[in-house]
């Protein structure tokens, strides 16, 4: 994965940001969201980048035997795998699928080449784990609903995305819609429900619905 160049979103040649319409402040309207969320993930997508290869030369001097260095990389990963976990499962099943994944990472470090992205590497680790414990439907479903769930984060958007289109494409079209409005781009229940046309009722109805139908294609 390469990052994004240093001069990625040009400043404007007079010094200032560019005047911003009416429809982009609106945090309801699709061009303001779409927006925001493109420069949320660019920079987000900047960040993954300079993480992993921090990771990577981490890696790289624990493999060399460098004791210090793998203490330091064990700290920095099991920090976000309580972030990335805490996103996708409730409390108990996130906390045994951080453990999983440590004990994994411990087990297959010899396996990681410097020539490989560690991001990339590290987040298969992470993602399988997590469907371990997403096939167990009766717990995935004890996930409550709320619209204050914390949405997902997008450091690993680029990796993820092919198989996640995947996914949601396999729901109703009223689910699929819903979900990546709330749940990944982060819209309130009352933006979504403007944007779709569905009550707010059944904006959460078909978000809980199209969530359990993931969790069964998963498993």
């Amino acid at each position: 994965m390469k990052p994004l160049p240093d001069n990625g979103i040009a400043p404007s040649t007079s010094g200032s940001l560019p005047p911003i319409s009416e429809a982009a402040q609106d945090p309801c309207s699709e061009y303001g969201s779409r927006r925001r969320q493109r420069l949320q993930t660019v920079i987000q997508y900047q960040n993954w980048n300079r993480r992993s290869e921090r990771w990577g030369r981490l890696m790289v001097a624990a493999q060399s035997g460098h004791s210090q260095a793998y203490e330091q990389l064990l700290r920095e990963l099991d920090a976000w795998l309580c972030r990335y976990y805490a996103r996708r499962l409730p409390h108990p099943a996130a906390e045994d699928a951080r453990q999983d994944a440590l004990l994994a990472i411990h087990a297959k470090r010899h396996t990681y080449a410097p020539s490989r992205s560690f991001g990339a590497w590290v987040t298969a680790i992470a993602r399988h784990k997590w469907i371990d414990r997403v096939r167990d439907a009766s717990r995935y479903s004890a996930l409550s609903l709320d619209e204050e769930i914390p949405v997902e984060d997008h450091e690993e958007a680029a990796i993820s995305a092919a198989a996640l289109d995947h996914l949601l494409g396999r729901l109703k079209p009223a689910q699929e819609s819903v979900i990546r409005l709330v749940k990944l781009k982060g819209l309130s229940i009352a933006c979504a429900s403007s944007a779709t046309g569905q009550s707010a009722s059944l904006v959460k109805i078909n978000i809980h619905r199209g969530l359990k139908k993931l969790a069964a294609l998963v498993s």
